[in-house]
């Protein structure tokens, strides 16, 4: 008998999925709920793993926050410390604010040394992005406003000065501070992680230079930086800050939310190549399982064919060909199920939809590998048999 060709062979191996459909038809659903199992309790894991390492970065993962130690004569930090440490490679975005030491009021009538337990601080524009804040009512400093008498309030601020709201169309409130009114543009939301933002009446840099006669020297210093790098940066960061007395600045230490983050993710990843391993698993028996019966059914028309001239390795890869068409269009529905099963899952939970590329590449791509290591036994079998035994059906 001749060479088959990847063509014919193809034929030939497709020969009992043609004659059996009802049976190929239930082999392949098997093979596609095993495929749907392990992108789904792969999936579900993943999406619900993202959103919590969402909400565990929403508490300040990837950021860090030095001042001045604590010390008589006081510690000053450089005017150009801000600009030097958004120069750090791993540096995201930096910003700064500082103690310009005046006091707030209502108006002018209240007392001059009322402050109502609330910090002035000058604030570099980006501030807000660095901290991950929002602002509640109005906007927040800008270019154009930093150099303006106006400020922005916090959460805590407002509360204390009386206003809980900025209604578009109408009048902006103005507040005084030293001798000076300033108009108040915005309001914050409040921050998890600096409450003392909260308490906080933020004026643009600049203005604070010209209206307060603030010397430009920053306070507090915070950064965001990438979470892979956050130990190294604050291994470096006094010396960057103030390279004279680098044992001058305090750095604070990286958020415990970035150690549980980095648990949750070495957890969730010995999660997944378990629950994948026992799917693939599942899915192999149930294919050998398939095969194996297949050959035993099918032991006269592997007779007739070996009569025929058909040698031990045509009905060898006839057998696995079948394996593997098999368990492709399996893993090809079972993969189809298991992402819509997955997006609706998380959709229902409001997740983000996270579904692992080691998931989809195992149902397209394993379900065929895991068809031909359960189908080599079977197909074994079938080309040992002899001609006479196969068509005596002993």
């Amino acid at each position: 008998m001749s060479r088959l060709g990847p063509r014919d062979l193809l034929g030939v191996g497709l020969i009992g999925i043609r004659t059996r459909k009802m049976r190929a038809l239930l082999s392949a659903l098997g093979i596609s709920i095993g495929i749907a199992t392990m992108v789904v309790v792969t999936g579900i894991p993943a999406s619900s793993q993202a959103d919590l390492l969402r909400t565990l970065s929403a508490l300040g993962t990837n950021t860090l926050q030095a001042e001045p130690v604590d010390r008589d004569p006081p510690v000053t930090l450089p005017e150009d410390a801000p600009a030097m440490v958004a120069r750090i490679g791993p540096v995201l975005t930096a910003s700064a604010v500082a103690n310009t030491h005046s006091v707030i009021r209502r108006n002018d009538r209240t007392d001059a040394q009322d402050g109502l337990g609330l910090t002035v601080l000058a604030g570099k524009s980006n501030l807000l992005t660095t901290l991950n804040g929002t602002v509640r009512a109005g906007r927040f400093l800008d270019a154009t406003s930093e150099k303006l008498p106006m400020v922005v309030l916090g959460s805590v601020a407002a509360t204390r000065l009386g206003f809980s709201d900025l209604p578009a169309g109408t009048t902006k409130p103005q507040v005084m501070i030293g001798d000076q009114w300033f108009t108040v543009i915005g309001i914050l939301h409040s921050f998890t992680l600096n409450p003392d933002i909260d308490r906080a009446v933020l004026i643009g840099w600049n203005a604070a230079r010209t209206l307060l006669r603030f010397d430009g020297r920053p306070t507090v210093i915070y950064l965001q930086a990438r979470e892979d790098y956050i130990e190294a940066v604050r291994a470096v960061l006094p010396a960057t800050i103030n390279p004279q007395h680098p044992s001058d600045v305090r750095v604070t230490a990286p958020s415990d939310a970035l150690a549980a983050k980095r648990a949750t993710q070495t957890s969730f990843s010995a999660l997944f190549l378990g629950l994948a391993a026992v799917a693939l698993l599942v899915g192999g028996i149930g294919v050998a399982n398939t095969m194996v019966i297949s050959v035993l059914e099918r032991r006269a028309e592997i007779g007739l064919r070996r009569a025929l001239g058909a040698h031990r390795g045509q009905i060898r890869a006839q057998f696995l060909t079948e394996a593997v068409v098999l368990s492709a269009l399996g893993g090809i529905g079972g993969t189809m199920l298991g992402i819509t099963a997955t997006t609706g899952y998380a959709w229902s939970q409001n997740w983000p939809v996270v579904i692992p590329a080691g998931a989809t590449l195992a149902g397209l791509g394993g379900a065929a590998l895991i068809g031909a290591v359960a189908g080599a036994y079977p197909a074994m079998r079938a080309a040992r048999l002899m001609p006479t035994e196969a068509l005596s059906g002993t």
